[in-house]
């Protein structure tokens, strides 16, 4: 493993809290990992620690198998080989594109550093513009630029801070796709910071849910959505509701029972004995429940959201039970209609009621 983090505890002051709490995990050579969570969980302090910028109270950091913080070393950033992209891009805006990538590899020659600023300006599809000054390029060239002179100097790893949320929604997930192209062309391994689900699904090879300091799950999307380990992760990832179940056993097979149905397709569900008389709350997700104008189970569309190819529906059972729906955008109901639908759940996932 290249980063290694192990049961790291960051805490500003002696007797606060830690801001960072008991965290370990670990990333490849290689490997864009993403770490997502609502504002104040601990996510830019810990890229920070990783960074040197915030000195560890306890675990440690490994880079490439050297510890680079503990709680008694501390390797100052500069001795990292770290590079860094910043929300506000951090570009001088006096110097030109040129001098701006350049910045960081002053102790190279004239020649070497011409040739590696043409390099990583090819490498983010933006040759021929080393003479332009910042106010000249667009948002999402600037931060282009900004990746490219993170890349300059071949750091061993690249830190990504919010790199986007300057950005328009539609630019934003687009340059999310770009630049994991262009850090994998680099051969780079990078650790990026967002709060955004669709910049961290499009980016990451890993991604790690934090929440109050604490790392909730580390994994790769699709597990992250279809098999979290808390109900914040549930929460958190995606749409989604739970429903009231319970966990019996028919005929020696466990059947999960629900305001929609029985789900008996729950291979790596909990025994009844796991919760108390088989009580539990399921999880559903708005890809879960399907549209069927035949079945027995109807709703009430209470809400409704339009999202081009489909729409978002918020469903009201007759016990007062909401659900949520992905409905193809054809099927164009009216507020406050009944339709039938159905659970068609793949992955069953419950937690305590």
């Amino acid at each position: 493993m290249f980063l290694e983090i192990s049961h790291l505890h960051v805490r500003y002051a002696k007797h606060a809290p830690s801001a960072v709490h008991n965290v370990s995990f670990s990333l490849r050579t290689g490997d864009i990992g993403v770490l997502i969570g609502p504002s104040g969980c601990g996510k830019t302090t810990l890229l920070r620690s990783v960074a040197g910028l915030e000195t560890v109270s306890a675990g440690t950091i490994k880079l490439s198998g050297n510890v680079v913080s503990g709680s008694h070393i501390h390797v100052p950033s500069e001795k990292r080989r770290i590079g860094m992209v910043f929300q506000d891009y951090a570009l001088f805006p006096h110097l030109t594109i040129e001098k701006n990538i350049a910045f960081g590899i002053r102790h190279l020659s004239r020649l070497e550093r011409k040739t590696r600023v043409q390099e990583v300006l090819d490498l983010v599809s933006l040759p021929g513009i080393e003479n332009k000054y910042p106010h000249e390029l667009s948002g999402g060239q600037q931060q282009r630029i900004a990746l490219a002179r993170a890349l300059a100097p071949k750091p061993q790893l690249l830190l990504l801070d919010e790199p986007f949320s300057n950005l328009d929604v539609e630019l934003r997930e687009r340059l999310a796709h770009e630049v994991r192209g262009i850090i994998k062309a680099a051969g780079a391994t990078a650790l990026f910071v967002t709060h955004d689900q669709l910049e961290a699904f499009a980016i990451g090879d890993m991604i790690g849910v934090m929440h109050q300091g604490q790392l909730e799950q580390w994994d790769d999307a699709y597990t992250l959505y279809h098999r979290p380990d808390t109900r914040f992760v549930a929460e958190f990832i995606g749409h989604g509701v739970f429903a009231p179940a319970t966990i019996l056993n028919i005929d020696g097979q466990p059947v999960v029972h629900t305001p929609l149905g029985d789900l008996t397709d729950i291979a790596e569900c909990p025994l009844p004995n796991a919760y108390i008389s088989g009580e539990c709350d399921v999880l559903l997700r708005a890809d879960d429940i399907v549209h069927d104008d035949n079945a027995p189970v109807k709703a009430q569309i209470v809400r409704k959201a339009f999202r081009g190819s489909e729409f978002l529906y918020t469903l009201r059972l007759e016990s007062g039970l909401t659900v949520m729906a992905h409905v193809p955008s054809h099927h164009d109901h009216t507020l406050g209609e009944w339709i039938g639908i159905q659970a068609q759940v793949d992955h069953v996932v419950t937690f305590n009621r």
